[in-house]
């Protein structure tokens, strides 16, 4: 399908030089989309109880999102998320679910990989056409949780509340309480210096770890394309380590640091103490982290603050508490 937009801000002086000037145009327009339907070939798609039904795709890749896809005929390759994909004629690339499952029939032929995550690879044949040096991965756990979410997004941002989600929560809190209290054992003065960069200079390392964020995301994708396969690969590994590690610190450090500040406005200076600290931090983060559509921007706070803490993690004295 084409479309063109067009404004005119120029007016043709007489009704007869602009009805052949839009004549001439509309043919133009006609031999165009004469010429595409003649190169590619026809895509056949029908839509039969949220399923896709595609007969015939040519070269072109399947995409489909909250539906299942039935392949009758050929496709360049398949992706549904929240769905099934059934082949019954022929894939020449690569197959894929996201919350779905893959049935190849009887006679199917796929000639690329065969990914599924949260669903199962169903042949019906003992041997099933394919080509023998294309993988097939399959990661089968949570699949109607998955199938949900891909076919309800929304359910991202405004969880349900129901006492499995409560119980989650607080086997969270208690996760959190000792991984924080583990860090401030093993490595009291890192946490440490990164709770006081937090409060002297907590903008500039949120600025730090945003502009890293940015970086490593546009740095993947350069990878990818430019780099060899080999080396794209250690460099996801490598910003998949760092971020693990970021997000743990990051939490930490800030747990412990709202967890203080809470306790100075709420308790006595008697009674605080390091554990009610954390307990409080942690109880702060996890609440905030289960509120509809705020625990996106949280989790983006998180990231980006654990970002900088780590790229700022050194002995400085500016960063102390005079």
């Amino acid at each position: 399908m084409v479309t063109a937009d067009r404004e005119t801000h120029q007016f043709a002086p007489n009704l007869v030089k602009r009805a052949l000037l839009a004549t001439a145009f509309t043919f133009a327009c006609f031999c165009v989309l004469a010429t595409i339907a003649v190169a590619q070939p026809q895509l056949s798609v029908s839509v039969e109880d949220n399923t896709m039904i595609i007969g015939e795709a040519g070269d072109m890749e399947v995409v489909a999102f909250g539906r299942s896809v039935v392949i009758k005929g050929r496709a360049k390759g398949v992706l549904s998320v929240g769905g099934d994909v059934t082949i019954e004629g022929r894939v020449d690339g690569d197959v894929a679910t996201i919350g779905g499952s893959i049935i190849q029939k009887s006679g199917a032929y796929v000639g690329g990989d065969v990914i599924a995550f949260g669903g199962a690879y169903k042949p019906e044949d003992a041997q099933p056409l394919r080509e023998s040096e294309k993988e097939t991965v399959v990661f089968g756990m949570f699949e109607e949780e998955l199938r949900s979410v891909m076919q309800n997004p929304a359910e991202l941002l405004s969880p349900t509340w129901s006492i499995s989600f409560i119980a989650q929560r607080l086997l969270s809190v208690l996760f959190w309480f000792v991984v924080s209290l583990g860090f401030t054992t093993i490595a009291p003065g890192a946490v440490g210096r990164a709770v006081a960069r937090l409060h002297l200079a907590s903008l500039r390392v949120f600025l730090i770890g945003s502009a890293a964020m940015v970086f490593t995301f546009f740095g993947i994708g350069a990878a990818v394309n430019l780099l060899p396969d080999y080396l794209s690969v250690s460099f996801g590994l490598m910003v998949l380590v760092l971020m693990i590690v970021s997000y743990l610190f990051g939490r930490v450090a800030l747990q412990v640091s709202m967890g203080k500040l809470i306790q100075k406005h709420v308790l006595p200076e008697g009674s605080r103490s390091e554990t009610l600290a954390i307990l409080a931090g942690v109880v702060f983060w996890t609440i905030l982290l289960s509120l509809p559509y705020v625990w996106t921007l949280a989790l983006f706070i998180l990231f980006c603050a654990g970002l900088g803490l780590v790229l700022t993690a050194r002995s400085n004295p500016s960063w102390h508490n005079s």
